[in-house]
Parts: C-alpha cells; sequence; structure tokens
C-alpha cells in the first residue's frame, strides 16, 4: 500500500470513528448532525488544500497562502462592520443563506478589483500583487481591531466567534451550496492541472513552452479567490491551514504533479479537520475549540518551517 493510499484509509477510519463514537447508532438526531459536520470538514480541506497548492504554485513560494491576499481579512472587516453599525440584528436579518452569499460575493468582489487594478496595463507581476495584498491584509486588520473597540462586549465576544474555524455554523442548505460550487471549481481545476504543472516552472519558462502566462493566472487566482471565500464564509478564517497542509502534501507525494499533490492534499486537510474536532470533542471536552487547535499546530509548524528554510539559505 502506498502512503497516498494510506492517509485516505486513515481519513475514512478518522470519519467513521468521528461519526459513530459514542453515538449510540443514534440516526434520528446525532449521527445526522455528525454527517453535517463531516460534510463541513471535507469541504472545507478540499477548499484549503486545492487553494493552498494552488497558490503556492503560482507564487513559487512554500511558506506562503492565499492568506496574504487578504481575503480573511475581508471576511473579517465585513462582519465588523456589520455589528457596528447593524448591532446583532445585522447578522440575525441577512440569514445564514444572505451571510453565505455576501461574504462569498464580497470577496471575490475584492479580488476582482485587485487583479483588474494590477494588471489592468497587461503586466502580471504576480510578486507586485502578493505585496499589494499584503499590505492591504494589515490595513483591513487594523481597521477591524478598531471597529472592535467601538462595538459592546456582547457584540465583540460574537466577533470573536467569527474569527475561529468552527464545523457547527453552517445549515445543510448552506452545505449544498458550497458542495456544488466547489465541484465545478474542482472540475475547472482538474482540466488545468497541466497548465498547474507548467506554470510551476516559473514565468518565463511557461512562456517559452506556449502557455499564456498572464490569461493563466488571472484564472487560477480566480479559481482561488473562490475557494477561500467558500471556505472561509462556511468554516470561518484558518490562518496557517494552508502552509501545513501543502509542506505535509509536498513530503508525502515526493512530487510535485498536481495530479498527486491537489487530491492528497485533500485528504490531509480533511485528516486534520476530524483528528482535530475528535480532540476537542473526547479530549478537551469542549475546553478549546477547533480553530485554536489548528492555528497552535499549524503556526507552530509554520514557524519551525522559516527558521528551517532561513538556516538552509
Amino acid at each position: 500500500m502506498t502512503r497516498h493510499h494510506t492517509v485516505w484509509v486513515a481519513v475514512v477510519a478518522l470519519a467513521l470513528v468521528f461519526v459513530f463514537a459514542n453515538a449510540g447508532l443514534d440516526f434520528a438526531y446525532v449521527i445526522p448532525k455528525r454527517l453535517a459536520r463531516l460534510a463541513a470538514m471535507v469541504i472545507g480541506g478540499v477548499c484549503v488544500a486545492c487553494s493552498a497548492i494552488a497558490f503556492q504554485t503560482l507564487s513559487g513560494n512554500r511558506i506562503l497562502t492565499p492568506a496574504v491576499m487578504g481575503y480573511e481579512a475581508v471576511y473579517l472587516l465585513l462582519h465588523a462592520l456589520l455589528v457596528l453599525y447593524m448591532g446583532v440584528q445585522g447578522l440575525v436579518v441577512l440569514g445564514s443563506d444572505g451571510h453565505f452569499v455576501l461574504s462569498v460575493l464580497l470577496m471575490l468582489g475584492y479580488s476582482w478589483a485587485l487583479q483588474r487594478w494590477l494588471f489592468r496595463d497587461g503586466k502580471s507581476n504576480v510578486y507586485f500583487l502578493l505585496l499589494v495584498g499584503l499590505v492591504l491584509t494589515m490595513v483591513m486588520a487594523t481597521v477591524t481591531q478598531f471597529v472592535q473597540l467601538k462595538v459592546s462586549p456582547g457584540e465583540f465576544s460574537m466577533l470573536q466567534g467569527f474569527t475561529q474555524a468552527s464545523f457547527n455554523r453552517t445549515p445543510p442548505r448552506v452545505l449544498l451550496y458550497s458542495a456544488l460550487v466547489v465541484a465545478v471549481l474542482c472540475t475547472v481545476l482538474m482540466r488545468s492541472l497541466p497548465t498547474l504543472d507548467v506554470l510551476s516552472l516559473g514565468r518565463d519558462q511557461a512562456i517559452s513552452l506556449g502557455v499564456d502566462y498572464r490569461r493563466s493566472v488571472r484564472l487560477q487566482l480566480a479559481l482561488i479567490a473562490t475557494l477561500v471565500a467558500v471556505s472561509t464564509s462556511l468554516l470561518g478564517p484558518t490562518a496557517f491551514m494552508g502552509v501545513f497542509v501543502a509542506n505535509i502534501t509536498y513530503a508525502l507525494a515526493g512530487t510535485f504533479r498536481h495530479r498527486v499533490t491537489l487530491a492528497l492534499g485533500c485528504a490531509v486537510a480533511i485528516a486534520v479537520f476530524i483528528a482535530a474536532q475528535l480532540l476537542v470533542e473526547h479530549v478537551f471536552n469542549y475546553r478549546t475549540t477547533v480553530g485554536i487547535l489548528v492555528n497552535l499546530v499549524c503556526g507552530t509548524y509554520f514557524l519551525a518551517l522559516m527558521v528551517r528554510t532561513r538556516g538552509a539559505t
């Protein structure tokens, strides 16, 4: 059995444990609720893995994630402004469907405006795009912190809930919408696998091999933005998880071919989500959250990766 199959076997085993452990075979309430959370983990895992690996291919850097583009900062700023001007009732009026659609549309609009502004002269400098995205992320994070100081303690507590990844906030109907969107995105991504393999060689090599670099980069950035928008709206910010998943995938895959890394990355991300949820439920007894565990492990790995990379240069 190869390492790829071993990871998928581990995912299936973790999923079975999560669904049936201490459930008492309660198919009326407990198991359906757990299946809904499992579906959120699967969708979120696919989004995190595919967006992170594709983004690192475009940037040519193994310590970057789509978070540097500011998508998650836009999500947090949106909720801070909603609570500031509409109060908690603003989120209630939107409902789960309206909240999901508004979050996705705003992040996609931000990505479209950013790309259109930076690529308006036919230029396709990905590094400049990353720099601008990083600066905008810092600006929006600062504005979000300022807004949080203006709201009441109860509203601030609600805002804090949006900063942590959670599988309990999504109703089945939104899960269905997300699954359909992700299925379409993955279909487009699978058809562009050869192009991604060429893009990983670098801009000059890709152009010399006949790839329309500017068009391909914009398409991949649009796919990445949509994947991040869906996962963030569905689960909340995942911070450093993309770095962790991508680099663990490269180590297990032994190749950088996207036909292998994307599928294996999805398995790794799903396994991380399920393992974190199992720890929260059966070890920590809900005294912590999935977001805290994921950020702790992935953030520590990110720091170790940066130290190791610096020591190797």
